[in-house]
């Protein structure tokens, strides 16, 4: 990822719905959500839902897939695995002991 990459990211999340439907994403997991699925658990309209997840999807955000007349979105991991090794690139200045503690933090336990 580069840099205006990690900007438009940023951007997206840096608005409080798309925060929340990323949020909710990441707790759906391999399942996703339909969008309107999202809306109504975020009671957001379906006009402005859709305006967020095109932001979020444009960032690398989501992803989705058609579901018969539905649309599923999922968190896209890839996208935040960019952000993240954006972020951590230069981190604790060639002391990769030093960054173990985030690494941990970030981990999914099995």
């Amino acid at each position: 990822m580069d840099k205006l990459d990690a900007l438009s990211a940023f951007a997206a999340l840096g608005q409080s719905t798309r925060l929340d439907v990323f949020r909710l994403l990441m707790q759906a997991g391999k399942a996703g959500m339909l969008a309107g699925e999202i809306g109504a658990a975020l009671d957001v309209r379906q006009n402005t839902m859709s305006a967020n997840l095109s932001v979020l999807a444009r960032a690398g955000l989501v992803r989705s897939a058609r579901q018969g007349r539905g649309i599923r979105y999922f968190a896209n991991l890839d996208g935040l695995r960019g952000l993240l090794e954006f972020l951590m690139e230069d981190c604790c200045g060639g002391s990769p002991a030093q960054c173990q503690p985030i690494i941990n933090a970030l981990a999914c336990a099995d």
